[in-house]
């Protein structure tokens, strides 16, 4: 008992017995048989994992948090992939309950009912990732992307900017770009504006996109001080099209995203741009889960982290 308690790392072995334990199952080549102790346990060591892309840097960074806090406790990260399809998402819910996860964490918090209510119903800790709610299936860890949104119009207005264009791309998708977007109309509409153009695609958000799409925001015969972009990459793709055009960044236009990426700290110019928290939202759901399954904490309802307005070279 004690030989299965430390290969599953539980906090009443000692690191030593652990190290110990471990070195001996290496030695022998033993491989534990999950699907018997699944039958035994009705779970395995598995924390299902959906995210939407894997090619957008944003989500890599959350996996590293999650299974950095999940591989220290013993369990195992899987993943599905839902490339922001409700019915793929719904899919790949389904295929991973049943290999019995001890755990469930999934992308925001507008799930399918028919999801919610599997995950409802599954018995297991859930943990909604990088958006918030009132009502989480379980547990929710992120931030109010509508907020954020609304307070990066705030800060912009409040340093004078009032004409404002918007380019994004897949909004009935990226439910969380929209959200963002709706709250930075909100906004303006509260302090008497609107978005002088917008321009928007059903297709996928890419750097190449937020150019051809600045391209068109610049001509067209209505001027703009400030371009709000749906996330970073398309921002950046924006600032290489004002580059490409003469058009100075911020001084002729002001150029603001979201996430904070990296690609976008390595530009000529710094944008404007709210820094997400990815890797701390990882590991703080991956870390909730794991004190859920291992130790029975009481489940945390809703974890609140901010991310924070960087404004670049725009002063």
């Amino acid at each position: 008992m004690t030989a299965s308690r430390a290969l599953r790392r539980a906090k009443d072995v000692s690191p030593a017995t652990i190290a110990k334990v471990e070195a001996a199952a290496a030695s022998v080549g033993y491989v534990g048989n999950a699907l018997a102790q699944s039958l035994s346990s009705k779970r395995t060591d598995l924390v299902a994992v959906i995210m939407p892309s894997l090619t957008n840097t944003v989500f890599p960074e959350v996996l590293a948090g999650i299974a950095e806090a999940t591989e220290a406790r013993g369990l195992q990260p899987v993943f599905g992939l839902s490339e922001y399809d409700k019915q793929k998402e719904l899919k790949a819910i389904r295929s991973l309950l049943a290999w019995k996860p001890a755990a469930f964490l999934v992308p925001g918090v507008d799930q399918l009912d028919e999801a919610k209510k599997l995950l409802a119903d599954s018995g297991i800790p859930v943990v909604q990732v990088m958006d918030l709610t009132d009502d989480p299936i379980d547990s929710c860890v992120g931030f109010s992307h509508r907020q954020a949104g609304y307070d990066m119009a705030v800060a912009l207005l409040a340093k004078g900017v009032t004409r404002f264009g918007y380019v994004g791309a897949a909004l009935e998708r990226d439910l969380r770009a929209a959200k963002r977007r709706a709250g930075f109309a909100q906004a303006l509409e509260e302090q008497g504006h609107r978005f002088v153009c917008e321009y928007t695609v059903a297709s996928t958000a890419t750097m190449a996109l937020g150019g051809e799409l600045m391209g068109g925001v610049l001509d067209q015969s209505k001027p703009v001080e400030a371009v709000y972009f749906a996330n970073d990459d398309m921002a950046a793709g924006g600032v290489f099209e004002c580059l490409r055009r003469e058009v100075k960044v911020p001084d002729d236009v002001v150029i603001a995203g979201f996430n904070g990426l990296e690609v976008t700290d390595s530009l000529p110019v710094q944008i404007v741009t709210a820094r997400s928290p990815r890797y701390l939202m990882g590991l703080t759901a991956g870390e909730l889960v794991a004190s859920n399954v291992l130790d029975n904490t009481p489940r945390a309802r809703r974890i609140e982290l901010e991310p924070t307005l960087d404004f670049g070279d725009f002063h």
